[in-house]
């Protein structure tokens, strides 16, 4: 009479004992071939250095599709959809804002909340608008967890995203909109009201600074003073003027 270990072997029920390391030839050749460029970013993304230099080399056919698989922080881990940024590649003005928040998530776009619809009418009163001569891009390129602000280490690993941007746009002013970004791209620490109604320089753009959309969603009062930064702005544009405080 066949022994039990024998009819499940003749029935191919038995279990196989395989040596652990060793692969089977036969999955080797079913397993998918590696995405290069996705293991490029894995590795640089561990080299900061070497990172930045590759973020530093793309062009806008694989800048989007970099920021989506950039996984450089924890913000990684709690977005939908990643925010790269919206509007004229060859804009005259870019607009830098905190990061996205939830409706930003949801749809990839930035400023397309509330915020953004005051940030519309405000570009529709100087005669813009986000698809011509402008363009809009924030801090971080994904939403911290409940619209907090984007932590130093955070806003420092998406600060290639956004220097590249820079780059490539090459735009005659820029506007920091809120100290994010204010803090991000003049390296300052200094408060909002001290950098207001002043010329500063990214480089060798011009830079203005005023309120976030959405803080001045809560404080109704300082919409006028943001309307003053955007004539401001509006100047300083079209005099191509030096850093520095106004006739200086």
């Amino acid at each position: 009479m066949a022994t039990r270990a024998e009819i499940l072997r003749e029935l191919k029920l038995a279990p196989e004992w395989r040596l652990r390391g060793r692969a089977d030839p036969a999955d080797a050749v079913d397993a998918p071939a590696h995405d290069g460029a996705a293991e490029r970013i894995a590795v640089a993304a561990d080299d900061p250095a070497a990172r930045s230099a590759r973020i530093a080399g793309l062009d806008w056919d694989a800048f989007d599709a970099d920021v989506a698989a950039c996984t450089a922080c924890g913000l990684c881990r709690t977005r939908n959809r990643t925010v790269p940024g919206v509007g004229d590649r060859e804009a005259d003005w870019l607009f830098v804002g905190e990061g996205p928040g939830a409706e930003e998530d949801a749809r990839g776009e930035p400023f397309v909340g509330q915020a953004g619809r005051l940030l519309d009418s405000m570009l529709a009163a100087l005669g813009m608008n986000r698809h011509d001569r402008v363009y809009i891009a924030n801090v971080v390129k994904c939403r911290p967890p409940g619209n907090r602000t984007p932590e130093p280490g955070e806003a420092d690993a998406c600060r290639p995203y956004l220097e590249r941007q820079i780059e490539l746009i090459r735009p005659k002013l820029i506007v920091a909109l809120g100290k994010s970004a204010a803090s991000l791209l003049l390296r300052t620490d200094a408060t909002i009201a001290s950098l207001r109604g002043r010329r500063h320089l990214y480089g060798e753009t011009p830079l203005v600074v005023t309120y976030h959309p959405a803080y001045l969603l809560r404080n109704l009062p300082d919409k006028a003073r943001a309307w003053e930064d955007l004539l401001f702005a509006r100047r300083v544009a079209a005099s191509g003027a030096p850093a520095g405080p106004p006739g200086a």
